[in-house]
């Protein structure tokens, strides 16, 4: 009998022992993913790219690299499915990070230091490196378990998401090896959550950059008169500023959530003439401008707001001008179709159904789907007219991308890969056999 109980006890220790090893190894795959500075401007893409490669090739996925642009490495991955006729999942990530001011870090940004909280600090902690290593941590718990899809899994490494996309997700979504893919449904990344519910997007604010430019006569700096540059373009600015306070007091009601408005930030003035110490003081300049970041949700007239700009905040009775259709960026709000670019999130729409049983599941919880505040890869093949689900298993976590000490916990790292491993699952295996398997016309 006590020899009975001591083995028993050595086999618990045994398998805590290995379970422990396993989790370290776990985590330190994305430590070393991490450590590989991708930050823009400069980005370690080769070597973030020969990661991804090595660590597709231990779990036997097809691979092939694609540059769209020469120096940017797009790396694709195939898990094959059994049944080819099936349209395929794939789940995209990006691997570029924005820079980090390192001195104004607790822990040097590319340490993936990992303290006694069990936080990992590490710029690309949340943004979106987790999510990238999560899926393929996902799929390697699926093969040891056995598990062979139906759909086959593709998993896209994209470059320079953090600049606007166009050299990666863009020529991507736009390519014949894409089209080949015969693509049904995109993951894609959302935000952290800092209460127990995880966080999912069905669609995104698009962005409108506008630049203002105001003219005037130039005079003496001690000269009163009417329609100067400057006085003409802070008129425009307060016209913009009560808009903006209209938006925003709906989200400070709690009538509207943020992705739900029209934001308007001003991001810059530029007027004066300059010298080598400062500007000349005595001088009125003629022109004067402002440049503004508008994002527009799906949901907005996008139309009605670009007759707005013209006749109210930069009429041309005030000598004001802005480039009509030469936004420093615009991007629609419908999709190729002409409608509204989302995804729906009702029984219209299988894949979300699949998705909340997956999480489910592996006792997560969703909280109200949502419109992401910025800008994603995910608009790219929303605009194709694909469903595109932005989600990132981050909850009870602040939101830290772009920002100082961003950081991941290894536990919720870890609980993010059995989300993904029951999502993978459950889309790998859906065929709805009450349409035809073959065609996009299924969702």
């Amino acid at each position: 009998m006590e020899l009975s109980f001591h083995l028993c006890i050595i086999s618990l220790l045994l398998l805590s022992s290995k379970s422990a090893a396993k989790e370290s190894e776990i985590i330190s795959r994305f430590q070393r993913y991490l450590q590989i500075n991708t930050a823009q401007p400069k980005p370690l893409y080769r070597e973030a790219a020969d990661f991804i490669l090595s660590e597709a090739a231990s779990l036997s996925l097809e691979s092939q690299t694609l540059e769209f642009v020469p120096g940017k490495p797009l790396v694709l991955l195939k898990w094959p499915g059994s049944d080819p006729s099936l349209s395929s999942v794939l789940l995209n990530s990006h691997t570029d990070v924005v820079p980090a001011e390192h001195d104004k870090w607790t822990h040097p940004p590319f340490s993936a230091h990992l303290d006694s909280n069990g936080d990992i600090y590490a710029r690309g902690s949340q943004d979106m490196k987790c999510v990238g290593i999560q899926y393929l941590e996902a799929i390697r718990r699926l093969k040891a378990s056995g598990f062979e899809p139906k759909r086959s899994v593709y998993l896209s490494f994209v470059p320079d998401e953090e600049i606007g996309g166009h050299a990666g997700a863009e020529k991507f979504a736009e390519s014949d090896v894409f089209k080949g893919l015969n693509v049904g449904i995109v993951l894609d990344e959302g935000l952290a959550s800092p209460t127990e519910n995880y966080r999912t997007f069905y669609a995104e604010r698009c962005p409108m950059w506008l630049v203002i430019k105001a003219t005037g006569a130039p005079g003496h700096g001690a000269k009163l008169y009417d329609n100067t540059a400057t006085e003409n373009l802070f008129k425009s600015i307060e016209s913009v500023r009560r808009f903006r306070a209209s938006q925003f007091d709906l989200v400070k009601a709690g009538l509207k959530a943020e992705g739900e408005v029209v934001s308007v930030n001003m991001v810059f003035l530029k007027a004066g003439t300059p010298t080598p110490t400062g500007f000349v003081m005595n001088l009125q300049p003629s022109e004067a401008e402002a440049g503004f970041d508008i994002r527009v949700p799906p949901t907005a007239d996008q139309e009605s707001l670009e007759r707005r700009i013209a006749e109210e905040w930069a009429p041309s009775s005030r000598n004001m001008t802005f480039m009509r259709g030469q936004f420093k960026q615009k991007v629609s709000v419908l999709d190729d179709s002409g409608r509204p670019i989302l995804t729906a999130t009702d029984s219209s729409n299988p894949w979300w159904g699949l998705l909340e049983e997956a999480v489910k599941k592996a006792d997560g919880k969703l909280g109200k789907p949502e419109i992401f505040p910025a800008s994603t890869d995910a608009r790219y093949f929303r605009q194709l007219g694909l469903p595109a689900i932005g989600f990132s298993p981050m909850a009870n976590t602040p939101i830290l991308l772009h920002d100082h000490n961003e950081f991941l916990n290894k536990d919720e790292y870890l609980k993010g890969i059995e989300i993904y491993e029951s999502i993978i699952k459950a889309y790998a295996s859906y065929v709805d056999h009450g349409r035809s398997a073959g065609s996009r016309d299924e969702l």
